[in-house]
């Protein structure tokens, strides 16, 4: 049948449609790598109505001209009738027209919304952030390094130097500044501006760009939550956020989180640290002048930047910030003024780092316990052993002395002050000078690898008094030669080249002989001095077949820390407080994640046998045939202090280390490169000046305390006999030793 209808449907229109639709769909889904499987079952159920709601038309019109024509078959000739059929076909033809145009209309409309839906939804919606994450998420924060008196050490971080500070703390004028250059509406908007956004949208089109429009909480969003990218869709996001974001929090929550958040330039992220970093004071401090400057940066810190390539900017910025304050009525016309007259005074930005050698030990400690990432964004609160007074004075002294040992070839020294009876760390100075790169003054001596020389002898000693020998045994320092298979024998050979025949322990322990201290090992082995080592704090030290009788003397690397923790057991009557430098560590919320008041403590050594070696190593007496009766190595008014030095094998380095009940201090000098030292570098002449001014240094205002002699120690006399070279003449002479009482002498006078 031939169609009345001006316009004859396509039985396949629909299927175009659909065609297109599905085209639209893959496309998009390659584009985005994503099955929305929701658009495009939308589209096809949308795409069948459409071709069954156009065949509906055209079978309805179909039906009505079969009808029409039945009826009126008889009377098509007549003009009349066929004139009035002409026009009902038109009213007919006219009407599903519209219908399909209607429907088809419809349809396109509902296709559309179908996509637009979708994309809203994959682009805006899909993957927004939580606004919850705000009052949760983990900002980069500073942690902070104190000095046992609360002096700021050292701050650590490492894109953001950031320190949360909460918006009562901060004065008006910080506030009401950046209200009046960021987001004046602040307080009565819903998260966006229609006056921002229609300004920016004018200066968008002028200049082809997205640029400007956000409010306060909107910033906020981009700042956290989303990525920095300037495209439209993001812009939408930003905007759904924070709308949520006003839902979620207060004005007064939002405004804090943007001022703890917002980038003022450089490492400076929130208002205090911009505070510190521009001023060198904090928030609570701040003037209008300073607020209005620092409230003008976060548009653009770099431009705006006080220290940048053009200072008047940061001038220009501020008064354009003050007369905001004025527009937005926030200060009067006459407090503008006053503002623009003020002289800023800028923070020097130098690297600010105190006891650096000992920041950079703490910061190894933190980061092995709590990993980097927590210690470079975490925001810890590290409340340290460290005594800012004692560490400067250390630092004079070590920096005054090593220039005097130019001509001993001495080019480096460090110097390490602790508290034996708690662990604590005062001072520590790895290298004369941390910044002095070329010479590696920031290598920490103290922790590296060195050889501790006739410093090592206490632990040889203090096993070999703990079973069977006392200070008054006889050792012979006489020549001996050790055979060792497929080896050179060993013959050890005093420092100053000869021997000195029969001594008593206490002699040539105090005296540093290297002979008897070699004997006495090979009595007892090599591995029970590595045992005693171990228990004494020596970590270095593993395999015993790895060592030989020249470990006594100081053939075993140790760190110079470590040997500071033995002597330190010998100082607390035996018992082992592990040096640590921390006292107390909190997060920036206030939480406790260590505290260190109470220390485990371990008995390691007799205290008993600690008191005798205390006893020999203060013995002035004892020790004045090798050092002399006035040397270094005696603290004025302080008889007390017990004292050893140690000089490398190859002179690479000099120890002098020594205690009383409350100090415990270790110098050391060398060079970096490892070379050698000048022959007549001793421990009297190369760290004992360092160790004698910094002991005189610290006990200058106490008095001399005894050492308390522990239960189970006896003292008894001695006596000892020799010919005259002239006569058979014997002479006797007599002296007093301490003994454990088990091996006490039963006679009044023991003859040697």
């Amino acid at each position: 049948m031939e169609h009345l209808l001006p316009y004859k449907p396509d039985e396949k229109f629909a299927q175009k449609i659909a065609k297109v639709a599905f085209k639209l769909i893959l496309r998009l889904l390659a584009f985005i790598g994503k099955p929305f499987y929701l658009g495009i079952l939308s589209v096809f159920l949308f795409t069948i109505y459409i071709y069954y709601g156009v065949k509906k038309i055209d079978r309805n019109h179909d039906l009505f001209l079969i009808k029409l024509s039945s009826s009126l078959k008889t009377s098509l000739k007549k003009p009349l009738i066929k004139t009035k059929l002409f026009f009902l076909q038109k009213t007919y033809n006219r009407k599903a027209h519209v219908s399909k145009n209607l429907l088809i209309s419809i349809s396109i409309i509902t296709v559309l919304l179908t996509f637009s839906t979708t994309f809203f939804w994959t682009y805006i919606m899909e993957d927004l952030p939580s606004p919850k994450v705000l009052s949760t998420r983990a900002s980069e924060v500073s942690t902070k390094i104190y000095d046992r008196n609360g002096v700021l050490l050292y701050k650590i971080y490492k894109d953001q130097n950031r320190t949360p500070v909460k918006l009562s703390e901060l004065p008006k004028n910080v506030i009401l500044s950046t209200l009046a250059i960021e987001d004046a509406e602040f307080y009565s908007h819903p998260g966006f501006s229609l006056r921002g956004m229609s300004r920016a949208l004018i200066k968008n089109t002028l200049q082809g760009k997205l640029t400007g429009g956000s409010t306060i909480t909107q910033q906020l969003v981009k700042n956290t939550l989303l990525s920095p990218e300037k495209t439209f869709s993001r812009k939408l996001r930003e905007l759904v956020l924070a709308i949520e974001v006003e839902f979620y929090f207060s004005k007064d929550q939002i405004l804090e989180m943007y001022l703890n958040e917002v980038s003022y330039g450089g490492t400076a992220y929130g208002i205090e640290e911009a505070s510190k970093f521009y001023f060198g004071k904090n928030a609570q401090e701040l003037t209008l002048a300073e607020a209005a400057l620092l409230a003008g940066l976060p548009q653009s810190p770099t431009k705006f930047s006080p220290f940048g390539s053009n200072p008047k900017t940061a001038k220009e910025r501020q008064k354009e910030v003050l007369d905001q304050m004025v527009k937005d009525l926030f200060i009067s016309e006459a407090q503008k003024e006053d503002a623009l007259k003020e002289e800023l005074k800028y923070a020097n930005n130098t690297i600010d780092i105190k006891a650096p050698h000992f920041v950079m030990y703490v910061r190894d400690l933190l980061e092995d316990k709590y990993g980097k990432g927590v210690v470079e964004k975490g925001g810890l609160e590290v409340v340290t052993t460290l005594d800012l007074k004692t560490q400067h004075m250390t630092e004079k002294v070590v920096a005054e002395e090593i220039p005097k040992l130019v001509n001993y070839h001495v080019g480096n020294g460090a110097a390490l002050v602790a508290n034996p009876q708690t662990g604590e760390i005062l001072a520590m100075v790895g290298s004369k000078n941390y910044f002095d790169i070329p010479s590696e003054g920031n290598v920490n001596v103290l922790t590296s690898l060195q050889q501790p020389g006739s410093s090592i002898k206490i632990v040889n000693y203090a096993y070999a008094l703990t079973h069977g020998y006392t200070a008054s045994s006889i050792i012979n320092d006489a020549p001996i030669s050790y055979k060792i298979a497929g080896q050179t024998p060993y013959s050890p050979k005093n420092y100053d080249g000869k021997f000195r025949g029969k001594l008593t322990l206490r002699s040539a322990f105090a005296e540093s002989r290297n002979v008897p201290a070699v004997k006495v090992l090979a009595s007892y082995g090599v591995d029970k001095m590595i045992d005693q080592g171990r228990k004494m704090g020596i970590t270095t030290w593993n395999d015993p077949s790895n060592y030989g009788l020249s470990i006594t003397l100081g053939g075993a690397d140790i760190k110079p820390l470590e040997l500071a923790q033995v002597y330190s057991v010998v100082a607390n009557y035996g018992t082992r407080v592990d040096f640590n430098p921390i006292l107390k560590v909190t997060n920036y919320k206030g939480k406790v994640l260590e505290d260190k008041t109470d220390r485990h403590v371990e008995v390691v050594l007799d205290p008993r046998v600690a008191f005798i070696i205390t006893d020999i190593l203060k013995d002035n007496k004892a020790r004045t045939p090798a050092f002399g009766a006035n040397s270094l190595l005696n603290i004025p008014n302080h008889k007390e202090v017990a004292v050893k030095t140690g000089t490398s094998n190859a002179l690479r380095d000099n120890f002098a280390i020594g205690y009383n009940q409350y100090y415990l201090t270790l110098a050391w000098v060398g060079n970096n490169d490892n070379s050698p030292m000048s022959r007549i570098a001793s421990g009297v002449t190369g760290a004992t000046p360092i160790f004698n001014k910094i002991m005189t240094n610290l006990l200058a205002d106490r008095s001399n305390h005894p050492w308390e002699i522990p239960a189970g120690v006896e003292k008894k006399k001695i006596c000892s006999s020799y010919k005259k070279a002239d006569s058979e003449e014997i002479i006797v002479k007599s002296f007093e030793e301490w003994f454990l009482k088990e091996n006490a002498p039963k006679s009044t006078c023991l003859l040697h």
